[in-house]
């Protein structure tokens, strides 16, 4: 996730780390970070031995429903001294003459120049290939009294030293424990010579739109900084890793707050601050944390094991959109569509096919592919789960429900599988000439042929009929079908033949069907179901 960014109308989505010698974006005043070798400021002496779990934090005053609280003055003090600053450091090797290019030549003070010294120590960095370190900042917060401190892997992602600040102006250096980068979660560890107060994960399902949090991090470096707001929105997807189910928050949350936590008003960390949506960089009220349900489990995992440990199914999906949903005979557009199972992995025993919608994992309702993932990765590895799914036999056929069940494989060591299924090969092909090119729906196709293999550089056994010219404009076009894509069923019956792509098109047409449910592989071998109009 790390250097993630989008831009929609010159909006930005930035992780919140924080370089250091960097101020706010141009027009505004700049903040500079402390220096690298300056404590952050006391904020409170921590207590010598805290027990985390013990009820130390004040109770939230009464909140009115009119105003909000009163004063979190009380809860934030005794949280800030579990809330740390991360700062980091990175070698960077200088470019050296070999690397200058067309670049203009280096600038040097005149010859006897009274300046000279100056300048040469000015204009010396990043010249005759001397490297220089970089620092960055970031937050964190302990949740183990031993020293085990929770932040983001973009945060300390490529550095050389990490160093924990605490808010009583003491350091420590920061050995890690692991990282996640598909969660942007990083686990360290310190070693204090006396117990630090720390903070526990809360239960980030409870929290509902509206309630009240609180952020404490180390907004541009200037230590521990308190604001508060309310969830605005849950289960947000922000397309920065592949199990996005942010929660959004108002609280000011700005560069160098990546990495700190999110409370409830219990003083329960339930999410990690991590990214900002944001025309300049700085806060506008829209934050966003991984909420603690997700993040609880990853946190574990790298403490116990120094990695990950996820559950995996071994297919690959497609959303259920209207049209698909419309082609599949469904009543309800919900559930995660099977557009490809991977051979050798654990759905690779009949247990599910190409076209069933998953509905239910695990006794979870599945509502869109998104889903899915998430819920399967959270899930222990090895573990027997029931699946509940709608199939269709056939095409006329309604949709029935089915139950199976399916024991988790690893994904860490699936990726691996589905690597090689992309190169693998399918169904030899008989290498005769192909049969004259029909033409429907915007498209031409053909008998799959060694010719026509070469042409769209498919793979040598890859079989179905291949499409080889879209009309500009049509129905075909604009679904993004495109030559060279193979078709492999025309409403969930397998075709082999040109012949019957275009008789199974005709029929649909003459039964009164408005659109073909097609079934497609590109060159990788990767499927995806796309609706095309019948014209």
């Amino acid at each position: 996730m790390a250097g993630y960014s989008t831009r929609r109308s010159a909006v930005v989505l930035a992780m919140l780390l924080s370089a250091a010698g960097c101020g706010v974006a141009a027009g505004q005043g700049v903040i500079q970070p402390p220096p690298g070798n300056q404590p952050v400021a006391p904020q409170k002496p921590a207590a010598d031995t805290i027990n985390p779990t013990a009820p130390g934090v004040p109770p939230m005053p009464p909140v009115s429903r009119s105003k909000g609280p009163d004063s979190v003055a009380d809860l934030a003090e005794g949280l800030l001294d579990a809330v740390v600053n991360i700062s980091t450091a990175q070698k960077v090797e200088g470019s050296g003459p070999e690397d200058e290019g067309d670049a203009a030549p280096p600038l040097k003070a005149p010859e006897g120049s009274p300046l000279q010294d100056f300048f040469n120590d000015l204009l010396k960095d990043g010249q005759g290939g001397e490297s220089r370190k970089v620092e960055s900042l970031g937050s964190g917060f302990v949740i183990d009294p031993s020293g085990v401190i929770v932040t983001n892997n973009h945060v300390i992602t490529d550095a050389d030293e990490i160093t924990a600040n605490f808010a009583d102006g003491s350091k420590l250096e920061a050995k890690l424990i692991g990282v996640d980068t598909k969660t942007d979660i990083a686990v360290l560890k310190v070693e204090s010579p006396k117990p630090l107060k720390a903070v526990k994960f809360g239960d980030s399902e409870k929290m509902r739109i509206g309630d009240w949090v609180m952020a404490i991090g180390n907004p541009f470096g200037l230590g521990g900084s308190v604001s508060i707001g309310i969830v605005s929105a849950r289960g947000r997807n922000i397309n920065a890793g592949p199990y996005d189910n942010f929660i959004q928050t108002d609280a000011a949350i700005n560069k160098g707050n990546s990495g700190g936590p999110l409370f409830d008003m219990n003083g329960d960390v339930v999410g990690i601050n991590t990214a900002i949506l944001s025309p300049t960089g700085g806060s506008i009220g829209l934050g966003f944390s991984i909420p603690s349900s997700l993040a609880s489990n990853v946190v574990t995992q790298l403490r116990d094991f120094g990695e990950t440990r996820r559950g995996w199914l071994g297919i690959r999906l497609q959303e259920v959109t209207d049209e698909i949903g419309e082609g599949l005979g469904l009543k309800d557009v919900k559930g995660a569509l099977v557009m490809g199972v991977v051979p050798g992995g654990p759905s690779d025993n009949g247990s599910l096919k190409v076209g069933d919608v998953i509905t239910a994992f695990d006794g979870k309702p599945i509502t869109s592919s998104r889903d899915l993932p998430r819920i399967v990765a959270e899930t222990p590895v090895g573990k027997n789960v029931d699946v509940k799914l709608l199939r269709k036999d056939n095409a006329t056929a309604p949709a029935k429900e089915v139950d199976v069940k399916i024991t988790l494989g690893r994904l860490e060591d699936g990726e691996k599988l589905m690597s090689e299924s992309e190169k693998g090969s399918q169904t030899p092909g008989d290498g005769k000439a192909g049969s004259a090119a029909p033409e429907a729906l915007g498209m031409t196709f053909s008998d799959l042929t060694d010719d026509l293999r070469k042409r769209f550089n498919l793979a040598a056994g890859a079989a179905g009929v291949v499409v080889t010219e879209v009309k500009p404009n049509s129905g075909a076009a604009d679904k993004g079908i495109e030559p060279g894509l193979v078709i492999k069923e025309v409403a969930q019956e397998s075709v082999s033949k040109a012949k019957d792509v275009a008789d199974k098109l005709a029929k649909l047409k003459t039964d009164g069907r408005k659109n073909a449910l097609l079934l497609l592989a590109s060159a990788n071998g990767e499927l995806r179901f796309v609706v095309v109009p019948i014209e």
